[in-house]
């Protein structure tokens, strides 16, 4: 490990903050949302749900829970709603799970 790094410590109710959203991205079907709308495309429910090979109502609630995180944002047009990232970070996060598993 490099000891040069200077991380910040951060207080326990931080600390509860980030388990609790990296255990809602801890789960494969929200990684392959998140490695799609990172293409800086947005996708609709539908769109997300048959590309990933999901039912809608899955495909959801992965959004909601991804977006009450503040990982996504969305935007309605008309009936549609359309998903986009929020947290630029994840593009790290992705970039860490490539690296190693990859």
């Amino acid at each position: 490990m490099n000891k040069n790094r200077n991380f910040k410590m951060l207080d326990i109710e931080a600390l509860t903050e980030a388990a609790e959203c990296l255990r809602i991205l801890a789960h494969p079907n929200r990684l392959q949302i998140v490695q799609l709308l990172l293409s800086g495309e947005r996708y609709s429910v539908n769109e997300l749900a048959e590309t990933c090979e999901l039912s809608q109502p899955a495909t959801s609630d992965h959004l909601r829970l991804m977006q009450r995180c503040g990982f996504l944002m969305s935007q309605r047009e008309g009936r549609t709603v359309y998903y986009e990232i929020a947290e630029p970070h994840l593009a790290d996060l992705m970039m860490c799970v490539q690296g190693r598993f990859g």
